[in-house]
């Protein structure tokens, strides 16, 4: 059997059909967002949707040259590509050309590139090369702080861009090291930083420390037992009284947060000498827990104020600390009315009203699923988010049977970034999810995301398909 026949053979066929009608959906969206009464042919390269038919072809072309490459290619160079990507995210922060506030294009004639994509598979491709290193374990302090520096450089580069979004997609990783042995408390660790960072900005000061307080009380209830957690209680309760009490007499200008700090600290540092002299290092992990947990709840404000203003007001909109505005929520409100608009079954292809008279902003890139909900419907709109499910579900079970720690922490990758791209671009269409522009895989229009999800997804084909040799 000859080479291309054996690929061909092995090769997953409902993957490239599921991504053949993905990509066709997402064109007659595309289509739909660009259409005009009384014009013909879809072949007119002057508007969005004729492109992206280019962008179309292109990417099947790309899919299949993949295919034929040798998987040894994507071991053996995979830190190389790695490396050019970064240089080419460096390179866009001096070269490049600015769009909607961020610096992330490369402009050739009328052509424009954006790094920031080709740099998501680059970076899968770069894990997959390290975690699959002879005897690699996550857990393990070196290996952790260097996957967490591959994540950084691209994700800081990115953000330096001004695309927040983009940046943010790189915390999708942490699902891969997850199913390659990353303990479970990191990841509960995470969510309680997000948790944090939600209650830092809805809530004052002083309710952000006396949550931590409790939660460290209750923490060493479980790990000791309760009675020297009272016993810190109180004496934390009454260095808080004492504090301000003097504050007050001394009429000083200390707020009850700043007081609260300050008697936390004084018992905490009392309570080291007994922690040190019992050797209770469980309870000294739960102290300096609580004390980075301080921290960053001081730093969040600086962390919130580093966001452009319509980030900011976004995030406010949906922890309803703002109200829904013409000016800062114009885009989730018409987002909303479009979708909702199309109701059961949708008006129909070509009939969306909302779509068609332009009163949804960025309706063929980032809220292109409005052109979904409004044409098609709920029962379009559940069709669709059921075949990218079943696209990324199908990801993870080819990742499962892969032999080799390379292909399978790829595969992994692959549904790590297609899910969360799903789920946030949906998710912020109907006001779930900040506003972050990222595109919808498959249907947002744009050759460069187009592209590189079509890059990432057909390297794992090609290595699925020879998923019979193992190799690192």
């Amino acid at each position: 059997m000859s080479r291309r026949a054996s690929i061909a053979a092995n090769l997953d066929w409902l993957s490239i059909f599921l991504y053949v009608v993905l990509v066709f959906m997402g064109w007659a969206s595309v289509y739909a967002t660009g259409h005009e009464e009384g014009q013909e042919g879809i072949f007119n390269f002057t508007k969005e949707y004729g492109k992206q038919l280019c962008w179309i072809l292109a990417a099947f072309v790309l899919g299949f040259l993949i295919l034929l490459v040798d998987t040894k290619f994507f071991t053996a160079f995979s830190l190389v590509i790695y490396g050019s990507a970064m240089l080419l995210l460096l390179g866009v922060l001096f070269f490049g050309k600015e769009v909607n506030a961020s610096r992330s294009w490369f402009e050739i004639g009328s052509i424009r590139v954006q790094p920031s994509e080709f740099a998501k598979f680059a970076t899968a491709l770069a894990l997959a090369r390290v975690m699959s290193r002879h005897e690699f374990k996550v857990m393990r302090f070196g290996n952790l702080l260097l996957l967490g520096l591959l994540l950084a450089i691209p994700a800081g580069l990115i953000k330096l861009q001004n695309d927040t979004g983009s940046a943010m997609v790189y915390g999708a990783f942490l699902l891969v090291f997850f199913r390659e042995g990353l303990h479970g408390s990191i990841l509960l660790l995470c969510f309680l930083a997000v948790a944090l960072f939600i209650l830092s900005i809805v809530s004052a000061p002083f309710t952000v420390l006396c949550v931590i307080i409790v939660i460290t009380l209750v923490a060493t209830c479980y790990y000791r037992n309760a009675r020297e957690a009272l016993s810190f209680f109180a004496a934390l309760v009454a260095c808080f009284l004492l504090l301000h009490l003097g504050n007050l007499l001394l009429d000083a200008p200390f707020e009850r947060d700043k007081v609260l700090l300050a008697a936390y600290l004084l018992c905490s540092v009392a309570s080291l000498f007994f922690i040190f002299s019992k050797r209770l290092k469980r309870l000294a992990v739960l102290l300096l827990l609580s004390w980075l947990c301080v921290g960053y709840t001081v730093s969040v404000d600086r962390i919130f104020d580093s966001l452009l203003p319509h980030q900011q007001h976004r995030i406010n909109i949906l922890l309803g600390i703002e109200e829904e505005t013409r000016k800062n929520g114009y885009h989730v409100m018409q987002s909303k009315i479009a979708i909702g608009s199309g109701g059961l079954t949708g008006k129909g292809f070509l009939q969306g009203t909302q779509i068609k008279y332009n009163f949804v902003p960025a309706k063929s890139t980032d809220f292109i699923f409005c052109a979904v909900g409004e044409e098609w419907g709920f029962v379009g709109s559940t069709v669709v988010i059921l075949l990218f499910m079943t696209f990324i579900l199908r990801v993870i079970y080819l990742a499962e049977r892969q032999r080799s720690r390379f292909s399978r922490v790829y595969g992994y990758c692959v549904a790590s970034i297609l899910f969360f791209h799903v789920a946030v671009n949906i998710g912020m269409t109907i006001g779930l999810v900040p506003v972050i522009g990222i595109p919808l895989p498959f249907f947002s229009y744009g050759g460069s995301s187009l592209w590189a999800f079509s890059i990432l997804i057909f390297i794992f084909l090609r290595l699925d398909a020879n998923r019979l040799q193992v190799f690192r």
